[in-house]
């Protein structure tokens, strides 16, 4: 009889591990096809700013990978070290080591998901919509609806270009307390004074100034943060624009090493390629490729 006692706990014991276990384990979805449910660009971005309380301008912002780092947060408390994630940043590198901290996060819930990071930094609308998606299904295969204050967890730091377009929403409540909370104590202290009218009467213009100083700060990084978006819009075309080049490149050399054989097929290809348009003027040498004499003269 002990030792049936034994056995038994022992078994109620290993199918409470296994329980709690399996409880923390994500609930997988794989299929992203277009459903009913499925819902359109804006109605997707609403839900990631109702959620995160972000103020996200368009689907292509959650490029950074913070937001759903976030969201995991949500889903799965712990699984995602906050502090190191970057809410406010323009870096290329930032964003990739933001989805490093998620797959990591994946891979600690066993998500079966293999995040396409480089597609989704380049900051292309149509990948990362189809992640968002994806995510979206994820997130309601697991949520329990458990309350979360997202603004709180990430310590107040605003999430989205939108934000710079509301200075309130950078200037949260505890700065603007002790601006307006010694005002009444020093009026009612002077109401005896004469002078007292004359203060009241200046203390406006001073806050008019402040809120215009902070206008302008808000509207200088809005056009910073624009700025630095259009540059790396930038440079992921001139990449895109360099690897298409240097294949057009290759095939030009590839077929100038068998122009000595008659072949009506390349010599086409060479036409195409040396074919220009009207008010069309070819573009400079790229770095590192020098093209000869005859080249520039077909040009």
């Amino acid at each position: 009889l002990e030792l049936k006692c034994v056995v038994g706990f022992h078994s109620c014991l290993l199918i409470n591990l296994r329980f709690s276990y399996s409880a923390e384990m994500a609930v997988n979805v794989y299929s992203t096809n277009v459903t009913t449910e499925n819902l359109s660009r804006h109605d997707m971005l609403a839900w990631v700013n109702d959620c995160l309380h972000s103020q996200f301008a368009k689907i292509e912002e959650l490029c950074t990978g913070a937001a759903y780092c976030q969201f995991m947060d949500m889903l799965f408390p712990g699984s995602v070290p906050l502090k190191r994630v970057k809410f406010r940043t323009n870096l290329e590198h930032e964003y990739i080591q933001n989805f490093k901290i998620l797959q990591a996060a994946f891979k600690k819930m066993s998500v079966d998901k293999v995040i396409p990071v480089d597609k989704l930094i380049k900051g292309r609308f149509q990948d990362n919509f189809e992640f968002l998606q994806w995510f979206k299904k994820l997130f309601d295969a697991n949520y329990d609806g458990r309350e979360y204050d997202a603004y709180e967890a990430r310590g107040g730091i605003p999430l989205g270009i939108g934000c710079l377009d509301n200075p309130g929403f950078q200037a949260p409540p505890p700065p603007r307390v002790p601006v307006k909370a010694p005002a009444p104590s020093r009026i009612v202290q002077k109401q005896q004074v004469p002078k007292a009218q004359q203060q009241n009467r200046v203390a406006p213009t001073v806050r008019q100034t402040a809120m215009q100083a902070r206008g302008d700060a808000g509207k200088i990084e809005e056009l910073t943060a624009k700025m630095m978006e259009m540059n790396v819009t930038v440079e992921g075309l001139e990449k895109e624009r360099d690897f298409y080049f240097g294949k057009l490149r290759a095939i030009e050399v590839l077929c100038q090493e068998q122009d000595g054989e008659s072949n009506t097929v390349l010599g086409k290809i060479l036409d195409i390629l040396y074919a220009t348009e009207d008010g069309f003027a070819p573009p400079e040498e790229l770095d590192g490729l020098v093209q000869n004499d005859d080249e520039e003269e077909a040009y």
